[in-house]
């Protein structure tokens, strides 16, 4: 999974980030990102496509890409920035978040999927499915998941209604049969479909 990363090392780049976000699909919540830069010629056995992976492995995972990487950090944008920017961009500000506070500083990043910010501060390449082919950003894919399902299970304990703990935010049968029975909270995005399709 280090071929894009050797590629860039082989180029000159030291400080390579792979970049990717987890719950652009979900009903409620934040969505959050991440940005890692692994050392050079690491390899991680534990780090596969995080959606590949079970919760406990993912939360292995977490442990050792943390005690691995040379930096790790997470990015975040609210249910109200979405509702104003649109989703598609809060994912990506929520990566350029994440990137904008590593230390050290990326040389170069990998972002997953097929788009990024305009005017970019930094070298970078769009990977389509990279969290199945770059170490770095299948670590990201990690690191965002469990923070994102982290902070869902704490608002669970807010509003046990709609069932985040297991949910997580995402358009399950519960989740739509709590918003038609309860409503919905300042946590859910106005701007999404918070009705189930007829």
């Amino acid at each position: 999974m280090l071929d894009h990363e050797r590629r860039l090392w082989t180029s000159g780049y030291q400080f390579v980030a792979g970049l990717d976000e987890a719950g652009r699909g979900c009903l409620a919540g934040p969505v959050v990102a991440a940005a890692v830069i692994l050392p050079r010629d690491v390899e991680i056995p534990a780090i596969q496509d995080s959606k590949s992976l079970s919760e406990s492995k993912r939360n292995d995972a977490r442990k050792q890409i943390e005690n691995q990487a040379l930096s790790v950090e997470v990015g975040i944008c609210s249910p109200e920035e979405i509702d104003e920017i649109n989703i598609l961009h809060a994912a990506l500000e929520a990566m350029r978040r994440a990137t904008n506070n590593l230390s050290p500083s990326a040389e170069y990043l990998l972002v997953d999927g097929n788009r990024w910010i305009e005017n970019s501060s930094w070298p970078y390449e769009t990977v389509v499915k990279g969290d199945a082919t770059s170490q770095s950003i299948a670590a990201a894919s990690i690191i965002a998941k469990t923070e994102r399902d982290r902070m869902m299970r704490t608002l669970a304990s807010e509003h046990p209604e709609y069932g985040w703990e297991s949910n997580v935010g995402y358009p399950t049968a519960q989740h739509y049969d709590a918003i038609e029975k309860h409503g919905v909270t300042s946590f859910h995005r106005q701007s999404f479909k918070l009705q189930r399709s007829a």
